[in-house]
């Protein structure tokens, strides 16, 4: 299924090229923080589901 709009179709073109010029750096600190959220507002159960598979 192909679409003429962008993946990040919700993001303004402003907003896309802030992003691309931001360093990787800065993007890999971003998805960390990201990442941290998901996994602290994930269920108890979640978590040990998660944990069992990568570990």
């Amino acid at each position: 299924m192909k679409t003429d709009q962008p993946l990040l179709y919700y993001k303004t073109k402003e907003q896309i090229e802030e992003y691309r010029k931001k360093l990787v750096l800065e993007k890999l600190m971003w998805l960390e923080a990201q990442m941290e959220f998901f996994y602290n507002a994930m269920p108890e159960k979640a978590k040990r589901i998660k944990e069992r598979f990568f570990s």
